[in-house]
């Protein structure tokens, strides 16, 4: 199962971790553990690309870390809400047996 955590901080987000995998079909051809990928990293991307926002990333051994040290703008906000209801409609879609989604205070 894919396990993604979306941090806040009084409401704002903070950043999101995501590990795992769907196990739904082999390697190359998940469908699950491909939609959640393209979501994080261009959230990322999009962030960078997009706002003046700062991102702090790093990808290794199957995890996703993310991170806004300085906050994000209302368009980084937005990005982020959209990258959300995306992973919580997939974890809906699929009767939550392949990604949980945990929104987290810090």
């Amino acid at each position: 199962m894919i396990q993604a955590v979306i941090y806040r901080k009084q409401g704002k987000w903070t950043g999101y971790e995501v590990s795992g995998h769907a196990g739904y079909r082999e390697a190359g051809e998940d469908i699950y553990c491909a939609a959640v990928s393209i979501l994080t990293f261009n959230t990322a991307n999009a962030i960078e690309a997009l706002t003046e926002d700062m991102v702090e990333s790093s990808d290794a051994n199957g995890r996703l870390i993310c991170q806004f040290p300085n906050g994000l703008s209302e368009k980084g906000k937005v990005l982020v809400d959209a990258m959300v209801l995306g992973l919580e409609q997939i974890e809906e879609s699929s009767g939550k047996k392949y990604l949980k989604v945990k929104i987290q205070e810090v």
